[in-house]
């Protein structure tokens, strides 16, 4: 027998195990329902193995069904990697970038514009999000994490340093003469740093102020505009609002300031031979180190 499963199969299984869904699935691959258990069902009688464990309204992973749908994942991005490849002209190069939204929108997009200035033959596709890459599962060139840089089997470059300021518009930093008079101001929260605040008015040698309360947002760049329009006073990170204090949107009403160290955000790249090598690719590296600090 062929040990190479119907691609199909494989392809309706890898959905409905990472979605953990057979509807879910379908919704993704745009056949039906019973579709997905009919080519799922296809998958296992090629196989020999139950890959799922059928439940009421649910299907979980069988021990051969988990070790199978991470090694699938891997070959459907490697297929996907090369047919990418293969469908371009060879003079265009592109690589894929994940960063989180505030980092994007306020560090990175400036710099790959200058990127795509210096380099009009290499394409970058730029997604947000916080999870961090998976470059064995994705197809993706490079990432941005927030961390201490000591993640295995990565590259990992310090994109700017973690330096914690109260930032505000200026008609409501006139008002603001001391750290305590915070005690009167709607703080601006962001979900993935709770901490931030915190560590600031410990610096500053502030009590008695209810961290709690005040506003909080998805994301630093919603907090940040949120401290444009006035509505409160944001914990920022001096090095994504550079700008906005040069040109006077923004105040910084405080002179202290909280350096995280080497709890920042890194540029992570995959290990040398992720990809064959070229010479966009070697470009596309250079460029990486070369707008890091650790240069």
């Amino acid at each position: 027998m062929d040990a190479l499963p119907p691609l199909n199969a494989v392809r309706t299984f890898e959905a409905a195990g990472r979605l953990a869904s057979i509807s879910e699935a379908a919704a993704e691959l745009c056949v039906t329902p019973s579709a997905v258990s009919r080519q799922i069902r296809l998958l296992e009688e090629h196989l020999g193995r139950k890959l799922f464990y059928r439940q009421h309204r649910a299907i979980v992973l069988t021990p051969t069904g988990k070790q199978y749908l991470s090694d699938v994942a891997k070959s459907l991005v490697a297929l996907r990697r090369a047919t990418s490849v293969a469908m371009k002209p060879q003079r265009q190069a592109t690589f894929t970038i994940r960063a989180p939204h505030s980092v994007a929108m306020r560090w990175l997009l400036p710099e790959l514009a200058k990127f795509r200035s210096a380099h009009p033959d290499i394409d970058v596709k730029l997604h947000t999000s916080l999870t961090p890459p998976d470059f064995e599962c994705e197809d993706l060139d490079a990432g941005v994490v927030l961390g201490r840089g000591d993640w295995k089997g990565v590259l990992s470059y310090m994109l700017l340093r973690n330096e914690l300021i109260p930032v505000c518009s200026p008609e409501k930093g006139r008002t603001l003469r001391t750290p305590k008079d915070l005690a009167g101001e709607t703080l601006l929260h962001v979900f993935g740093r709770p901490d931030d605040w915190t560590a600031w008015l410990r610096a500053a040698k502030v009590k008695g102020i209810d961290i709690e309360r005040g506003m909080k947002y998805e994301s630093s760049a919603l907090a940040y505009e949120a401290a444009l329009e006035g509505y409160g006073v944001a914990i920022a990170q001096k090095g994504l609002i550079d700008r906005d204090l040069r040109e006077g949107r923004l105040v910084a009403p405080f002179d202290v300031t909280v350096d995280l160290g080497n709890y920042t955000y890194y540029f992570v790249l995959p290990p040398d031979g992720y990809k064959r090598r070229s010479a966009a690719l070697a470009t596309f590296r250079r460029w990486v180190r070369s707008v890091s600090l650790q240069a």
